[in-house]
């Protein structure tokens, strides 16, 4: 069994887990996509020129395998077994779990490519964008391609490959319907709460979902172990979410690499605008009435994207969005509380729900 217990520990060991199998499978792409998908990964420059550049958290593929590792349906069946076959049935739940864990960092990493494009963002991880480097068909190319290769890698994951696979197809539907509804949003006044949460539900808790449930998958677990794992991930989901748009408006640019409002200055509509519009009384009023008048405008001035961070703190809207992502950091919690998990493991799990909601602002 693990000792890991700290998340930040656990996210590096998955990584050095992942990453091998990760550029075998960028590997299989043609010359060109593989050296732009590989920038994008931050393992090279633009040239080709091999780098050690920021590569994310690994919270996806981190996740799946910490599930595979907690859930192993093989592990404790047999009470006469020693430590040492436990840990070993364990390290084996882990590796099944590889394939579908390069695949939800595939699918992550196609749909930042394609929403680099959408926002028109310049910069991600603190490095300039596949799109900015290169041009939107690369960028579109090479989404396309994680994407293709994140479901052929599923492909040669065993025995459960074909659950894994499906659960995997629909959430990849959901992500993208999930940015569809984002984008629609910034294009209406009258988005409501219930379709905003529905939006983010969709955007990050869908992957988060399938990154914790796809470990289960692979490693065997029993379905109402997969759909209570499938909770916890969507759950964690809405809170790394929230706190996501709380760093799109108050982010520290060294935190976020971007710049501060960013989400403003993008008109986006996420679920603490909507909130403070619906529920902030006069400063929701006037929030709505700055968005309608300066929500489609290609340059918004600084002091205008502080005037609105300023109206929703005013509505509330940013001290209720860090109690909601608590509450469902504590719904995460609560889904794991009765599925029998490895005890090293769950504490991780704990330690990791909380990870995740405590980036810096």
């Amino acid at each position: 069994m693990s000792q890991r217990t700290n998340a930040v520990e656990w996210l590096t060991h998955a990584r050095s887990l992942v990453d091998p199998a990760m550029r075998e499978a960028v590997g299989r792409l043609d010359p060109f996509l593989g050296r732009v998908t590989s920038y994008h990964l931050g393992w090279c420059e633009p040239d080709g020129t091999p780098t050690s550049g920021p590569a994310g958290k690994a919270l996806r593929p981190g996740l799946a395998l910490l599930v595979a590792e907690a859930v192993d349906a093989d592990a404790d069946a047999d009470a006469s077994r020693g430590e040492s076959d436990v840990r070993r049935a364990r390290r084996g739940a882990v590796d099944a779990a590889i394939p579908g864990a390069v695949a939800v960092e595939l699918v992550h990493n196609f749909s930042l490519v394609h929403d680099d494009i959408i926002d028109r963002d310049r910069e991600r991880r603190h490095r300039p964008t596949v799109w900015s480097v290169w041009d939107d068909t690369t960028a579109i190319l090479a989404g396309d391609a994680m994407l293709s290769l994140a479901h052929e890698v599923l492909a040669d994951a065993g025995p459960h490959a074909d659950a894994a696979s499906l659960a995997l197809a629909r959430a990849t539907r959901e992500v993208i319907r999930g940015q569809a509804r984002d984008v629609e949003f910034e294009r209406r006044d009258d988005v409501t709460l219930a379709e905003c949460l529905a939006m983010e539900q969709d955007k990050t808790g869908a992957l988060l979902a399938v990154s914790a449930s796809i470990g289960a998958i692979l490693a065997g677990a029993p379905q109402p172990v997969v759909d209570g794992c499938h909770t916890f991930g969507a759950e964690l989901g809405l809170a790394f979410q929230i706190v996501d748009d709380l760093l799109g408006i108050w982010g520290s640019p060294q935190v976020t690499g971007k710049p501060v409002f960013a989400d403003l200055a993008a008109a986006k509509k996420t679920l603490l605008v909507v909130w403070s519009i619906e529920y902030g009384g006069d400063a929701g009023a006037d929030l709505a009435a700055w968005f309608a008048t300066h929500g489609s405008r290609t340059v918004v001035e600084p002091d205008e994207l502080k005037r609105a961070a300023d109206l929703i703190e005013k509505a509330g809207g940013r001290e209720w969005a860090t109690a909601a992502a608590d509450s469902h950091v504590a719904s995460a919690l609560g889904a794991l509380a009765d599925l029998g998990l490895d005890e090293t493991a769950h504490h991780t799990l704990i330690d990791l729900a909380h990870f995740v909601t405590e980036r810096k602002l």
